[in-house]
């Protein structure tokens, strides 16, 4: 199988600018696609497009992870229907170090042999005279073909008043990012997101124009969740790669959340996995789906290789939670991201501490009444950090996780999180 059959069986291809791209694939090249700094950590869509680039490396090719600290000032109009919200110098500076934090984990930088390189094109654009750009970069684009552009109609139909001079010229500005990357590390084909056609394109053109040669592209399909929504900051679903925005559980849960159509085309897409894997767990679907065991491994292998072993024994102990698990372990921001969606109610330490749990779970709205409560302790069946609360447990200072956070629970599953302030 040609590296390119092997990336169309792992749905990372839609469409290359050239038959002859798998071909050239057959031989060593330097690659590279470009990562928008709009927040300050990826998310699941970006790392379709950091899986893409670990294949590529792993069979060989020298890859280039591009940070768009110049054109994140500015914002790509691609795939979207309303005008980008500007970003300062310094939001993209702080977004870029949550960048390149995330790149490190996946991408071999440090690989004695073949090493990922990392690169920030406001390095070549800080210094730019406008008129000399006009000259030499900007003349050799015609306004008929940009204005072709899939990303540039979409724009100009859109209500808010449509595109901005400022967006249409974005396409010039990654036009000339692939061009001198070309000129400085001699990279010929550039990666990206179906979305993403159009800049690519006005890359490949202008090095065909200016130095001769064919340059290609490629790109692969969005991925989208099972309402064929984009995953993306700006749909209010992004799932980030950096726990402090999407924790371990959250992130993990997303995963083992994915649905039975769905999880194959995922373990192919997110996980290194061998295909003959894959087959057995597409068989696990098709047998026995209510076992999920392909959802189980998608979730442990994602979750794995972005937050670590840590991270994923991190969720696989508040999932145990969520089943009448202990919490021991789990910090109170921990517990508040796992409960998020179930009842709760807040206290103040001097209601609630040294006071029988069952009074106090009536008094934070667990139950509707001190009577039920009390009848709910007598019965076995009231919860305290998934012990069970007696008639006569006191809540205790020890009890609370930072000081400020309880777990009750009545019965098997109805949990309730307690916030002491």
């Amino acid at each position: 199988m040609s590296l390119l059959s092997f990336l169309r069986s792992r749905h990372l291809v839609d469409a290359v600018t050239s038959p002859e791209v798998e071909k050239a694939l057959e031989k060593p090249m330097t690659i590279y696609a470009g990562f928008d700094p709009s927040a300050d950590s990826l998310q699941a869509g970006n790392y379709v497009t950091i899986m893409m680039l670990a294949h590529l490396q792993r069979a060989g090719h020298k890859v280039i992870a591009l940070v768009g600290g110049a054109t994140g000032l500015i914002g790509d109009p691609s795939g979207k229907s309303t005008e980008r919200k500007m970003l300062t110098v310094e939001q993209v500076q702080h977004n870029l170090e949550g960048i390149k934090e995330n790149l490190s984990r996946f991408l071999k930088f440090d690989d004695p042999v073949n090493p990922a390189i990392l690169v920030n094109n406001s390095d070549w654009y800080r210094d730019v005279n406008a008129i000399d750009f006009l000259r030499d970069i900007c003349v050799n684009f015609r306004v008929p073909q940009m204005l072709a552009k899939e990303s540039v109609k979409k724009r100009l139909e859109a209500t808010d008043g449509g595109m901005t001079f400022t967006e249409f010229s974005y396409q010039i500005l990654q036009g000339n990012d692939f061009l001198h990357l070309y000129d400085t590390y001699g990279c010929t084909l550039e990666v990206g997101g179906s979305d993403q056609w159009g800049n690519i394109t006005a890359g490949t053109d202008l090095i065909h124009r200016l130095r001769g040669v064919e340059a290609y592209g490629l790109t692969f399909p969005l991925v989208c969740d099972s309402n064929g929504i984009k995953f993306g900051k700006s749909e209010g679903n992004a799932i980030f790669l950096d726990s402090r925005k999407t924790s371990c559980y959250d992130f993990y849960q997303f995963f083992l959340r994915a649905m039975d159509s769905d999880v194959i085309r995922y373990l192919r897409i997110f996980t290194f996995l061998p295909e003959e894997r894959i087959l057995e767990l597409e068989k696990c679907v098709r047998d026995e789906p209510e076992k999920r065991e392909a959802q189980k491994v998608l979730a442990e292998e994602v979750t794995r290789a972005v937050h670590g072993e840590a991270g994923l024994r991190q969720a696989l102990k508040a999932t145990d939670v969520l089943f009448g698990g202990s919490i021991e372990g789990l910090s109170a921001s921990e517990l508040e991201s796992i409960f998020k969606n179930v009842k709760s109610g807040s206290l103040a330490v001097a209601d609630a501490v040294g006071k029988p749990v069952f009074e106090v779970a009536a008094a934070a709205g667990m139950t509707a009444s001190k009577g039920e409560a009390r009848r709910l302790a007598q019965q076995g069946g009231l919860f305290l950090n998934g012990e069970k609360a007696a008639l006569d447990r006191v809540l205790a200072a020890e009890d609370l996780v930072e000081g400020r956070v309880a777990v009750l629970r009545s019965g098997k599953r109805n949990h309730f999180l307690l916030r002491l302030a």
